[in-house]
């Protein structure tokens, strides 16, 4: 069993990690059905792994066999885009900035980081209580944009879904600008 399948299992079985995840982060292992069937140009398949409050949807693409398995979000706008090149790159991403998609909004991390600090002031050793429960090394918030960043440039033109009805157009990238 490969390091991110491993990591699934776990978040899937351990309830704590579970509802860590599901909060701040909106990534719920309980919402695996996503708003629509969806399917990439390029034919590889998509595994839903969670979902968020809002309606999105977290899939693992491509099988177990195939190496590396990006993560991609698709929200229920019609925007998608890949947040981590694995699972473990994903839900790092998550667990240190729990507010990624806003960041497509134009805020600052900083300003983002003191908003949720405020109102959940015991973040910081939450988090760090939860990348140890996950066996995950702790990045900056700084380190984890840029990672989202490097990998949300790499979702045009492979990973960018659609439904599969020819009358559907394909998704927007969340990051139409690519990383700044």
């Amino acid at each position: 069993m490969t390091a991110p399948d491993d990591l699934l299992r776990r978040i899937e079985q351990e309830p704590s990690l579970a509802a860590a995840l599901a909060w701040p982060g909106d990534f719920d292992v309980e919402r695996r059905d996503p708003l629509e069937d969806l399917v990439l140009p390029t034919g590889i398949p998509l595994y839903p792994i969670a979902g968020c409050g809002a309606g999105g949807t977290y899939f693992l693409c491509g099988d177990d066999e195939a190496g590396g398995r990006p993560v991609l979000y698709a929200d229920s706008e019609g925007q998608a885009t890949l947040i981590g090149a694995d699972l473990v790159e994903a839900v790092t991403l998550i667990a240190v900035l729990p507010f990624w998609r806003d960041l497509t909004k134009g805020f600052a991390i900083s300003e983002l980081g003191s908003d949720l600090r405020a109102d959940h002031p015991d973040f910081d050793a939450e988090r760090d209580r939860l990348l140890r429960a996950l066996g995950l090394a702790s990045v900056s918030e700084e380190e984890a944009a840029a990672r989202l960043l490097a990998v949300a440039a790499r979702t045009t033109p492979d990973y960018v879904p659609r439904v599969p009805d020819d009358d559907h157009l394909p998704y927007e990238p969340l990051f139409p600008s690519g990383p700044a």
